[in-house]
């Protein structure tokens, strides 16, 4: 169905085009008899200003944008972005602003979007995500001058303003639980080793394991079920690299691997948390209601992105802003950790 223009409301109304842009725009030029008729015809034909047009007229393109260069399949399994995505939508619909999604296969492409949106008056800023140690995105965004809000990063977004939580902070929270139960050998699924914030926690565990006394291994996967059952069954493997006694619990960096390495547990002959205490990052309504429920680091992902949201309506809008700090994750304690075995 073709899409309604102002002639097509012209031609019902019976006036001039040069009529119906004066009333739909509010100007004057019009009786306020005509101005209603022609608004009454435009929301029947269901008109919408052409976006380009207004990009062109006042240099807003009235959206925001996200690029992802992560496999779909992970994204679809992972309720992180999605509690993410929701947040930031939620908080853009409320003046009805759109939000342009998209993801790209390798970093190379997405700053080719990048450049795309900004040429094109698509976008009128972004939101940057799993940023990488010396990441080649943020110099570009920054030659770009298109307003950018980091989700993540603190201390390495550059000149671009960072919504940001306390990864070290959550790490020791985890640690101290487990270490209070008895535990001194720990294993850590992490994500991706590129990712920044998988780089803070990696460093942040091996830190504070040498500072309780514990024996910590880490494991690196993709994020997905697959690997960190994977990674479950490695690290718990009777006949472990340095001849030592595998882990007693283990932390994985997301709730998809924490769910699926219970399976892989639980596969194994082992029980919850009697032999291997668990905990998983980013809470999620199935953390409660898996058997039995799983320990995790909680916090309000959707909150994070409406606060990002925020920021960058902020930015586009021509104000100096800050990095923010989010609240670190607090510990949802369950029954998936317990004291440790004897032995």
């Amino acid at each position: 169905m073709k899409r309604p223009t102002m002639l097509d409301i012209a031609n019902r109304a019976g006036v001039t085009k040069g009529a119906v842009s004066f009333a739909l725009n509010g100007r004057p030029g019009v009786s306020e008899p005509t101005r209603r008729r022609i608004l009454a015809i435009a929301e029947e034909l269901g008109w919408q200003p052409n976006s380009a047009a207004v990009a062109l007229s006042d240099g807003r393109a009235g959206a925001f944008g996200l690029v992802v260069d992560r496999p779909a399949r992970t994204l679809g399994l992972e309720p992180f972005f999605m509690n993410l995505i929701s947040g930031i939508q939620g908080e853009l619909s409320g003046d009805g602003t759109p939000l342009l999604f998209t993801v790209a296969e390798d970093q190379r492409a997405e700053l080719g979007i990048y450049r795309s949106w900004w040429a094109r008056r698509r976008v009128d800023g972004v939101f940057l995500v799993d940023l990488r140690q010396d990441d080649p995105r943020i110099p570009v965004l920054e030659e770009l001058r298109m307003p950018t809000v980091v989700v993540g990063g603190p201390g390495s977004s550059g000149s671009l303003p960072a919504v940001w939580s306390d990864d070290r902070a959550a790490v020791r929270t985890a640690l101290r639980h487990l270490v209070g139960l008895g535990h001194r050998r720990i294993g850590r699924i992490s994500g991706p080793e590129p990712l920044l914030h998988t780089r803070i926690r990696g460093t942040a565990f091996e830190q504070l394991s040498a500072e309780y006394g514990v024996l910590g291994r880490t494991v690196a996967t993709d994020y997905s079920g697959e690997q960190g059952a994977a990674a479950t069954r490695l690290l718990l493997r009777p006949d472990q690299p340095d001849g030592g006694l595998p882990p007693t619990a283990l932390v994985y960096d997301n709730d998809v691997m924490a769910l699926s390495g219970l399976t892989a547990v639980q596969a194994l002959g082992l029980r919850v948390p009697r032999d291997v205490s668990l905990i998983a990052w980013d809470d999620s309504p199935l953390c409660g209601l898996v058997n039995p429920s799983l320990t995790a680091l909680s916090r309000d992902i959707a909150g994070y992105g409406a606060r990002a949201a925020r920021l960058l309506r902020e930015l586009a809008g021509g104000a100096e802003v800050g990095d923010l700090e989010d609240p670190a994750p607090r510990l949802q304690i369950r029954s998936s950790t317990g004291p440790a075995p004897r032995g």
